[in-house]
């Protein structure tokens, strides 16, 4: 490390001795003020405090409430971090970092539906109450099982992380499936209705897949022709292959390469 620059300290001396050797004219306003509040000569920064874990678990007891709340710190250990990220942002921990981990852990295909991330106010989550999973004006998600997890963590006595994790599912594939029979009999009933629906995408990924088909059909035919003149050089018959024995050649071909695949 380099040496500490104390320039920013020596700010009043050097004006005062720009004045005395005549490099300056007169002393700026500021030199009094700075010589009766001088700057703070710390140079030593403390570290920023660390953000704890907290936990909060309802226990039960034998008193009349039959419940009390308990705030459970969750220690780790810490690591010596390098002198050059002492003084990077704190990084703050949560308990719902850990259980939406988890979720989209075990529902990878969660993330790829669309989710609306703009709020209306900004406190859109002070309006939700999660003793159901379904919430009024907002898409099921999973943010909404995490949220219903870390209720139940939190208002349920004795309530372990897995058996949250299994109620919250539980209640998320009920309104999934119930989702999904809306979405069929709306279908049903507008085609009823005369209402005419495009391809769906298995539909459009067997077609994409016969046309790939046709071309790779369309190359084996040349690349059985290819080999048919070659073996015909080397033979000295001086005909081409015909059409029946292209078709051979292209099969036999095919079951080549799916035995080389293979």
């Amino acid at each position: 490390m380099g040496k500490i620059n104390l320039t920013a300290l020596r700010v009043r001396q050097t004006a005062i001795n720009q004045f005395a050797s005549g490099k300056i004219n007169k002393l700026p306003q500021w030199v009094d003020v700075v010589g009766d509040i001088p700057p703070s000569e710390v140079l030593v920064r403390h570290l920023p405090q660390q953000h704890q874990l907290v936990r909060q678990r309802v226990k039960s007891d034998d008193s009349k409430a039959g419940r009390h709340t308990e705030f459970e710190v969750v220690q780790t250990r810490r690591k010596s971090k390098k002198p050059s990220r002492l003084f990077q942002p704190v990084q703050l921990r949560y308990e719902e970092d850990e259980l939406r981990k988890q979720f989209f852990k075990d529902h990878p295909w969660e993330l790829a539906r669309p989710r609306v991330l703009v709020e209306s106010t900004g406190k859109d989550h002070e309006s939700y109450n999660w003793k159901h999973l379904q919430q009024p004006g907002r898409r099921l998600d999973g943010e909404s099982v995490v949220q219903r997890q870390l209720y139940l963590l939190e208002n349920v006595p004795d309530m372990t992380v897995s058996a949250a994790y299994d109620i919250a599912r539980q209640e998320f594939y009920k309104l999934r499936l119930q989702e999904d029979i809306e979405r069929r009999v709306a279908a049903e009933e507008a085609e009823a209705t005369g209402a005419k629906f495009g391809p769906t995408f298995l539909e459009i990924g067997m077609e994409l897949e016969n046309q790939q088909f046709e071309k790779w059909k369309e190359w084996a035919k040349l690349e059985a022709q290819v080999l048919g003149q070659r073996s015909a050089a080397l033979s000295g018959a001086p005909e081409l292959a015909s059409e029946k024995d292209t078709e051979q050649d292209a099969q036999a071909l095919d079951i080549e390469q799916s035995e080389a695949e293979q």
